[in-house]
């Protein structure tokens, strides 16, 4: 996947776009019910379908069946299509009501409704965010993010920082899920397939006797997990390491 970030686009603009402030540019385009809306829908369809690769602004005009200058009335670049586009999967996310669960039942349901996202949206793993787009399906996101936060004992600083920590984790483990669904593609075979067509040639070449610990563990987490590695192991594996950490500032609060 093609790697892209957030925010690099015209500020102002952007914000105004986001917001849906001061824009007319709905009814200046000349087909008649063309909007901001149909634009970042049109080019959601064209990157979840295709990857951001695929997404240019000639093909989101193509695909809405105007001219690529009647496009640019409505957003002025890629950059900041970008951002609506991401702005808008946020505001579609499910938000789940974790009302007086515990608290790694909530901090779990926030990394899952991401896992989600990404799911849906696999071209937003790709995409830089240490720039945020500031627009209100970010704000929605970050304030139902941070709820689940509140009230055990962190201070405000901290809450960010455990709510960053979490969807770095959880974004870096998409990003490696389509990784490794991405060479299945593109090798045509599964994990055990590849291995199996592989193995003869690395016996060939491999001493287990100069690195025995690699050869052990190796085939002990080959053997566990049907391949060298499991996205969704690696995910859960992970998440629970997240937890405990988490655990480490907020349990001494609720002893």
């Amino acid at each position: 996947m093609a790697t892209e970030r957030t925010s690099a686009g015209d500020p102002a603009r952007t914000l105004q776009l986001l917001w849906r402030a001061n824009t007319d540019s709905g009814r200046r385009g000349p087909r008649r019910g063309l909007s901001i809306d149909a634009v970042v829908e049109a080019a959601t369809v064209i990157a979840d379908t295709e990857g951001l690769e695929a997404l240019t602004m000639r093909r989101v005009a193509q695909t809405l069946g105007v001219v690529p200058m009647t496009l640019y009335t409505y957003v002025p670049g890629k950059a900041e299509l970008l951002d609506l586009m991401l702005d808008a999967a946020y505001a579609g996310m499910p938000r789940t009501d974790t009302t007086g669960q515990p608290w790694r039942d909530r901090v779990t349901a926030i990394a899952q409704e991401n896992m989600a996202l990404f799911e849906r949206h696999p071209w937003a793993a790709a995409v830089t965010t240490a720039r945020p787009p500031l627009g209100p399906g970010q704000m929605a996101k970050y304030e139902h993010e941070l709820s689940v936060l509140d009230g055990l004992g962190l201070d405000d600083v901290t809450m960010d920082d455990c709510l960053n920590h979490l969807l770095a984790f959880v974004q870096a483990s998409a990003r490696a899920a389509a990784d490794a669904r991405a060479a299945r593609h593109d090798s045509s075979m599964d994990d055990q397939q590849w291995w199996e067509a592989n193995a003869p040639l690395l016996a060939r070449v491999f001493d287990a006797d100069a690195y025995p610990l690699a050869a052990r563990v190796g085939a002990a987490a080959g053997a566990a997990h049907g391949s060298a590695y499991d996205p969704d192991h690696a995910y859960a594996f992970g998440l629970r390491r997240v937890l405990d950490a988490l655990g480490a500032l907020i349990d001494p609060h609720h002893n």
